[in-house]
């Protein structure tokens, strides 16, 4: 079982950027696929980014795509999620995941279902 650790949440302005960590531990990591989600007040948990067991493949939600970039260290057993171009609907609670599978084909029908453990969220806040 991987446990997760998400951090680099925060209060930022409308065109900002963060950068969100996940810090994972247990020996499946390096051969799982790893997602973003996110929560908005009041709304279902949505999928945000996915990247294979390599790296070699990145998928995102639409609104995010150009925006965000999903990345992973096998070494160091992190995924990362880089946001430029910050705006209010992209505040939340972000939460990374470890995936049911390896890897998954382009446009796959991402859900909460497909992925297993969970951190416990961070929270990105955008103000106008």
């Amino acid at each position: 079982q991987v446990q997760l650790v998400e951090s680099g949440g925060g209060l930022v302005q409308t065109g900002d950027s963060l950068r969100l960590s996940c810090a994972a531990s247990g020996r499946t990591f390096s051969t799982s696929a790893m997602g973003w989600f996110r929560q908005a007040p009041g709304k279902d948990r949505e999928f945000v980014a996915v990247i294979n067991w390599s790296g070699s493949n990145r998928y995102y939600r639409k609104s995010v795509k150009g925006r965000f970039t999903i990345s992973r260290d096998n070494v160091k057993n992190t995924v990362s999620l880089e946001m430029n171009g910050l705006i209010p609907d992209d505040t939340g609670t972000y939460y990374c995941a470890t995936a049911r599978s390896p890897d998954y084909y382009s446009d796959y029908p991402f859900a909460e279902s497909d992925f297993k453990s969970w951190g416990q969220g961070t929270q990105v806040t955008v103000s106008t």
